[in-house]
């Protein structure tokens, strides 16, 4: 893998590699005003469900974070960093938590090893966080309590606190069979302290609520309002109301001063009842709305028709993201989503004017983050963004590509494609045997010389890292093209190709494109290193193509797919 960088100005940051070794070592202690993630749950989301209709070789690049969930060595190696605390980072009461977790389960299974993992790395937020800092953990009841209890003994022992557990519904309905629906997510909200960054966020009163409630109309002024009461809990004395003096009833006091009182009689905000009961009149045009609670009902999850929909599995709506954004930080502060997916946080967090830093462990994340931050802002948005953990030069492409103890070959073969296409191409997510082909772009093209309807064609891409790449890969390739009719296909390699490939790829011929009157050789070679300098592939796109397709997930009546199986599980 490459180097990371660490700025000494300024940029927004997005770190591509695993969160653990981004936080411990590129984020600062207290430099955070609000961290949010969204960390996999219920299912082996993010990271694994992208993967899931994909064949083995592919399914092996996200192994790596999938073996968290196995009680392997990457589980036992945390569990004993938290047990043992050599390092004096956690929390008496969040050692004891782990310990007690392993015995009452009598067993080290995937919720213990989910667990483990979640607690490295909330440790790692709630220093990162500044005093007056915000964390909100988006979760679901599969785990939310369990994860309550990390969060606990992280926050609530060092001097932070439990604000909510909010409850998002996500859907208005759902048959879940032989028991009550699951439609709602639960998102934990912890500050690191009692002085904390909170900006009240209101609903705007709907009609149904403004029609009862602010039904009489102003004959002065004709705005709506509603009388309110001028009393309040508490004894106190008598004040004048339209020159008559007016005891409150026993055990209430006039909520106003007597200036005050004589002012608003002035303004014809305060009136009398017909029994001689003084109450004001509240305007609604001078209130804000409905302040907003801990139950969130109104917007839902995205649905394949909304605007925004990236086609990620598990993106959520911006709206979200804004409120708690704008809850939790001002214009200037620096947020954080350490499990960035396809970069709604960081999408809201740069329309809010807001420093933002995303990590993510694969770099199909990194591309439509990347693609999505272009299609809002241009070109120009990525010359503002410090990206780090992608391969710079050949070494670090070698390190990537050659990274065969984490099984992650396939993000060399991704980062190839998605880097040499502009991020508009799609990785290929055929099940079984890929035929050698690692990626596919549409092309637009007229369908002939002599006939201008428009047709698409596949331009697919096949990478090689082996050091002595060899002639037979491209006859291999081109049978391929041949066979799928598709218009060409780029080989990118690693290393130089030999004299042997690049005539072979002359033999070959070349593709015209009828639309824009261009030639292309029915194989292109391109080399990382010629990648790394900036040759990017230019073709008449169809259209932006989505750089991460929906997969299809095993599904439980609820909808979701489940992490863990039964409580059977667990004990």
């Amino acid at each position: 893998m490459s180097k990371i960088k660490e700025s000494k100005e300024w940029r927004n940051k997005l770190y591509y590699g695993d969160n653990i070794d981004v936080l411990r070592k590129y984020i600062k202690d207290e430099s955070i005003d609000l961290c949010y993630i969204d960390p996999p749950f219920n299912s082996k989301r993010q990271y694994f469900q992208i993967y899931l209709n994909q064949g083995s070789e592919d399914k092996a690049q996200a192994q790596a974070f999938v073996d968290t969930w196995e009680w392997d060595k990457v589980a036992i190696n945390g569990y004993d960093e938290i047990i043992n605390n050599e390092k004096n980072i956690f929390s008496v009461q969040t050692i004891f938590l782990i310990e007690a977790l392993a015995k009452m389960w009598n067993k080290k299974g995937s919720l213990l090893a989910y667990l483990v993992h979640m607690t490295l790395r909330i440790t790692e937020i709630q220093r990162v966080l500044k005093p007056t800092g915000s964390f909100y953990l988006h979760c679901d009841p599969t785990a939310s309590h369990y994860l309550k209890l990390v969060c606990d003994s992280i926050f609530c022992a060092k001097g932070g606190d439990f604000k909510n557990e909010i409850s998002w519904r996500r859907h208005y309905s759902h048959n879940d069979g032989n028991k009550f629906g699951c439609i709602h997510d639960v998102i934990l909200y912890y500050t690191k302290s009692e002085e904390y960054i909170y900006n009240r966020q209101v609903i705007p009163y709907d009609d149904e609520y403004i029609k009862k409630n602010y039904a009489s109309i102003d004959a002065k002024t004709g705005k709506r309002y509603r009388s309110v009461s001028m009393n309040a809990a508490g004894q106190g004395d008598a004040k004048i109301f339209f020159k008559k003096s007016l005891t409150p009833p026993h055990g209430t006091h006039w909520r106003w001063s007597q200036d005050r009182i004589d002012q608003a009689i002035k303004d014809g905000v305060i009136f009398l009842t017909s029994n001689g009961v003084p109450r004001y009149k509240q305007f609604l045009d001078e209130m804000e709305g409905v302040p907003v609670q801990d139950t969130w009902v109104d917007f839902y999850s995205l649905s394949s028709h909304d605007e925004e929909r990236l086609g990620y599995p598990t993106q959520k709506p911006e709206a979200l993201l804004e409120r708690m954004i704008k809850t939790s930080s001002n214009k200037g502060d620096t947020v954080l989503d350490a499990y960035c997916g396809c970069g709604t946080t960081v999408a809201v967090a740069e329309k809010l004017k807001r420093k933002w830093i995303g990590i993510d462990i694969t770099y199909q994340s990194i591309s439509l983050i990347l693609y999505r931050l272009e299609k809002s802002y241009g070109k120009k948005i990525k010359d503002e963004i410090e990206l780090s953990g992608v391969p710079e030069d050949i070494e670090s492409a070698e390190a990537l590509a050659n990274k065969k103890e984490d099984k992650t070959r396939k993000e060399f073969e991704k980062w190839c494609v998605l880097t040499y296409s502009d991020n508009k191409a799609m990785i290929n997510e055929k099940k079984g045997k890929d035929s050698g082909i690692d990626g596919i772009a549409l092309m637009k093209d007229y369908k002939s010389k002599d006939d201008n309807s428009i047709e698409l064609k596949n331009v697919y891409f096949s990478v090689k890292s082996d050091k002595k790449p060899h002639v037979s890969y491209i006859r291999d390739f081109h049978g391929t093209i041949k066979r799928d009719n598709a218009a060409f296909g780029v080989f990118i390699s690693l290393y130089e190709p030999t004299k042997d490939m690049i005539d072979e790829c002359k033999k070959l011929g070349s593709y015209q494109c009828n639309i824009i009157d261009k030639k292309y050789s029915i194989i292109k070679i391109v080399t990382v290193e010629e990648i790394l300098k900036g040759e990017r592939l230019e073709i008449p796109l169809s259209h932006q193509t989505e750089v991460v397709k929906a997969a299809e997930l095993k599904k439980d009546d609820s909808g979701q797919g489940k992490l863990f199986k039964s409580p059977d599980e667990l004990f």
